[in-house]
């Protein structure tokens, strides 16, 4: 079945207020600029964010961490974000710090179906105060469940109208993992072209993963 192809704002009013959001993007680079910025214009608030990286102050996801719409946040780190860092000492976020590696493996785990990961890291350490241990051919592995979301929220250089996406460069980052990771896909593309303009073996997120496109007609 073929993605919806909708107005960006009727594609941000199905996200209710507390919803757990994956979005997509490494420092801003691969993230969907519209629909964050939509997200901080209609003020969904008490989010939960799943994301590699709350970016910069003013830039992708840091927006929404400014405005103050994020009260749960589970990412690899915050260190390029000062806003981030003063709202956690404050406890008006509450943010899961997790390496970069099982963050992404945690994402796919939920995406094909798996009930979590086995990790070494954190073991013998706080981090593993409460969580479950396993031990395989003689070392020591922390289980850490997958994870998911009720909406992933995604940046892809092109689309098609079936919802094949292709993403460019560095910005093939968290977008295909986070695609297959929640109940609802929304693709922002840079263009959306007919069938057959994207090559085959340039699609990375094919279009059964994907509900809603949201994006430009390419120009004539």
């Amino acid at each position: 079945m073929k993605p919806k192809v909708i107005p960006l704002s009727d594609a941000v009013a199905m996200i209710p207020d507390g919803a757990r959001l994956m979005i997509g993007g490494f420092m801003g680079v691969g993230s969907p600029m519209r629909l964050v910025d939509e997200l901080l214009r209609q003020a969904r608030r008490d989010l939960t964010l799943i994301a590699n990286d709350t970016a910069r102050p003013g830039v992708g996801v840091g927006k929404l961490i400014a405005a103050g719409l994020v009260r749960t946040l589970f990412t690899s780190h915050i260190g390029t974000n000062p806003q981030t860092q003063q709202l956690m000492l404050e406890g008006r976020i509450d943010v899961t710090l997790i390496p970069q590696g099982p963050l992404a493996e945690r994402i796919r785990a939920g995406g094909v179906g798996l009930g979590g990961v086995l990790t070494p890291t954190g073991v013998g350490t706080l981090v593993a105060e409460g969580k479950q241990t396993i031990e395989l051919d003689g070392r020591a592995y922390l289980l850490e469940p997958a994870l998911k979301a009720d909406f992933s929220l995604i940046g892809a250089k092109r689309a098609d109208y079936y919802g094949n996406l292709e993403y460019a460069f560095t910005a093939r980052n968290f977008n295909p993992l986070m695609a297959m990771a929640s109940a609802t896909t929304m693709a922002e593309a840079q263009d959306i072209v007919p069938l057959g303009v994207i090559p085959p073996d340039v699609v990375v997120t094919p279009g059964v993963l994907v509900h809603y496109l949201i994006g430009r007609e390419r120009s004539t």
